[in-house]
């Protein structure tokens, strides 16, 4: 089996694995060593490249689904204002205009609390970043820095 040493996702001066098993043989430990360091490297390069151009990617829709998603709030809004405006002059036909405006007041003024107390109870299940937490918390001990050096 070959490696390719051209085409798409190959790093240009990376000169490939040995192609024979003679080839193989022929080689020293230290440089079969140095050719899988070598290609685990490109590996890495390549997947980090290929992340960053999904992440590139994914980030755009998201920031035109937000957009589109802030057209709409705004949309919403202007109806819910002139539904407002239109009750208010409805209502002012058989009352005082005044009442008439402090009805559609306290209806909204019923939404917002409506909003208000589901809001507050959605917000008071996030939990923030317990699993990262916790995962950092069990790296083992072997990974993290000792001041007195390596023991055994």
């Amino acid at each position: 089996m070959t490696m390719p040493t051209q085409g798409p996702g190959v790093d240009p001066g990376y000169a490939g694995a040995p192609h024979s098993a003679d080839e193989v043989r022929g080689s020293s430990i230290g440089q079969l060593l140095g050719q899988v360091t070598t290609d685990m490297s490109t590996l890495m390069r390549q997947e980090v490249e290929l992340a960053k151009a999904e992440i590139r990617q994914e980030g755009k829709k998201a920031g035109k689904a937000a957009g589109l998603y802030g057209g709409a709030g705004f949309g919403g809004y202007m109806v819910a204002l002139f539904v407002s405006i239109a009750i208010w002059q409805f209502l002012d036909n058989v009352m005082d205009e005044g009442l008439a405006a402090l009805i559609v007041a306290v209806v909204w003024a019923a939404v917002a609390a409506v909003l208000y107390s589901k809001a507050k109870k959605n917000a008071e299940t996030v939990r923030g970043l317990t699993q990262t937490k916790d995962s950092v918390q069990r790296v083992p001990d072997a990974l993290k820095p000792h001041p007195e050096g390596v023991t055994r």
